[in-house]
């Protein structure tokens, strides 16, 4: 079993939302999507489904 979870770009992350890149550098440097810098930012998948729930309309 592979337990190493997926590392995302910032336009991996920005095709997956249909949004531009700048877009999620904008959500990372405000605090909404967590992102570590890693030369560039890099995103985990969970961080995104996170994002994704937290900004979700239906509580």
């Amino acid at each position: 079993m592979n337990d190493v979870e997926k590392i995302l770009t910032i336009e991996e992350v920005a095709q997956m939302l249909r949004v531009s890149s700048r877009t999620i550098i904008r959500y990372i440097e405000s605090g909404k999507l967590k992102a570590s810098k890693i030369g560039v930012w890099r995103i985990k998948e969970s961080d995104v489904h996170l994002f994704l729930e937290e900004t979700s309309n239906k509580k």
